[in-house]
């Protein structure tokens, strides 16, 4: 679709959300030759009431694979517009843990609701998927997979692929079972499809790439990903086989958790949908805690500068640093802070690396405030004379010392105690170092100024 034509479809919408037979069928003949992507694009940037009508207007099977595009937040936004009908019908044709992770995201009576309208076998599946905990990789896994046994030969593994293949979620990676479901190997359709009919699937299998049901699913899908793996059996305590985690879910997982991670480096929460189809309160909502938080945080600099106040009257050119000298330490703890939770999220660094990077971070505070010490003691000393010169540079070498290592910590700290590193990073660190420094700042001045 060009983008005059989704111009075109966006302006009719906007227009009237109740459209005229007349428009209907041309805003009809539109979708049905656009790109799916692009009618994605169009539901992500309209109203769940727009959305929900372009969403009627395709054919089923096109308006059931932009819903299944849509994420589970803003799939939520659309249930009250779409009607039951339609709900039901989009609800039964997503996968277990599409449904899952939509069911997460409603209300409890609405989720009972949409559950008791499934067909006993894929309430039984999903149920399975509802079974593990929420952030456990066991949530997003499919449990829906061929079984192909050791015991087979070639050509029956064909035949149940064949037979199995519109009911699962990948038949390119095949995990290869015993008959009480012990994952013993994982082949391909490319090795099964080349292989003499009458051999053994057990002399085709390789060693399986394994996890568990109840491990972590962003640090699953991170390690996963690394391999360049299509998919992966996921298994219970036993070993047995519980599903499958495809390489666009766990793609997904690291594209959630990133956005998680900046929002809240950002000071804010994650939207979880499109900007544009976002409720404007969701937005406030998002935004709001963290102001607060801040806000009351901030009190502590006050409070320095307070208690401060005879020190800057009696040297009122002190004054005139401040921004420098918070600035200089906000961005480098945050600076430190980003680069260790994003280390962290790789798994490059782990909670017994503490002591490790705090003496990493420590030379490199020294390191950079060397070089900002040094260019603001000549600057300084050049304007204001030898003593300012002398406080300043002291000051921006011990900021970035102490910046610099805290903002290491913090995350790893975070990650010990259960909680998000990226919480405790950018906002937090700012506000901390803002207020520390003001303390060191000051302290120096009454030493070298002798106030």
């Amino acid at each position: 679709m060009t983008t005059d034509v989704l111009d075109r479809l966006e302006k009719i919408l906007r227009t009237d959300a109740q459209v005229p037979p007349e428009r209907a069928e041309e805003i009809s003949e539109l979708l049905e030759k656009a790109p799916i992507k692009d009618i994605v694009a169009l539901v992500e940037r309209s109203t769940p009431t727009r959305a929900a009508l372009v969403l009627r207007l395709l054919s089923r099977r096109r308006s059931i694979a932009v819903f299944d595009a849509l994420d589970a937040a803003h799939q939520a936004d659309l249930i009250d517009a779409l009607g039951d009908a339609a709900v039901y019908d989009f609800f039964a044709e997503l996968g277990p843990e599409d449904r899952v992770s939509l069911l997460d995201e409603l209300p409890a009576e609405i989720a009972e609701r949409l559950l008791k309208n499934l067909d006993d076998s894929k309430r039984d599946v999903t149920g399975v998927v509802l079974g593990y905990p929420k952030g456990s990789v066991g949530r997003r896994t499919s449990p829906e997979v061929p079984l192909i046994y050791a015991s087979m030969t070639v050509e029956q593994a064909l035949a149940e692929l064949r037979r199995v293949a519109g009911e699962v979620e990948t038949i390119y990676t095949v995990p290869v079972i015993t008959h009480d479901r012990v994952v013993v190997g994982v082949t391909s359709l490319r090795d099964l499809f080349t292989a003499e009919g009458d051999g053994g699937v057990d002399t085709l299998m390789q060693p399986p790439v394994v996890a568990a049901a109840h491990d972590s699913a962003e640090e699953t899908a991170r390690w996963f990903l690394a391999l360049d793996l299509l998919a992966m059996p996921i298994v219970d305590e036993s070993n047995r086989l519980v599903g499958v985690l495809t390489f666009d879910d766990a793609h997904e997982i690291v594209e959630e958790a990133d956005s998680e991670d900046s929002a809240r480096s950002g000071a804010s929460e994650p939207l979880q949908q499109p900007y544009l189809s976002t409720p404007l309160f969701k937005v406030v909502r998002s935004r709001i805690v963290w102001l607060l938080v801040l806000a009351l945080s901030a009190l502590l600099t006050v409070q320095v500068l307070d208690t401060f106040e005879d020190t800057l009257a009696a040297a009122v050119v002190l004054s005139l640093f401040i921004p420098l000298l918070t600035g200089t330490g906000g961005n480098t703890g945050n600076q430190a802070a980003t680069t260790v939770t994003r280390a962290i999220a790789l798994g490059d660094v782990r909670a017994r690396d503490i002591l490790h990077v705090a003496w990493r971070e420590l030379r490199v505070g020294v390191l950079l405030g060397s070089l900002l010490g040094g260019l603001g003691f000549a600057l300084a000393t050049l304007v204001y004379g030898l003593p300012i010169g002398i406080v300043i540079g002291s000051t921006l070498l011990l900021v970035c010392m102490m910046s610099a290592t805290v903002g290491g910590l913090m995350p790893i700290i975070a990650k010990k105690l259960g909680a998000d590193p990226a919480v405790f990073s950018n906002p937090f660190i700012s506000t901390f170092c803002d207020a520390t420094g003001l303390i060191i700042y000051f302290l120096i001045a009454k030493a070298v100024l002798g106030l």
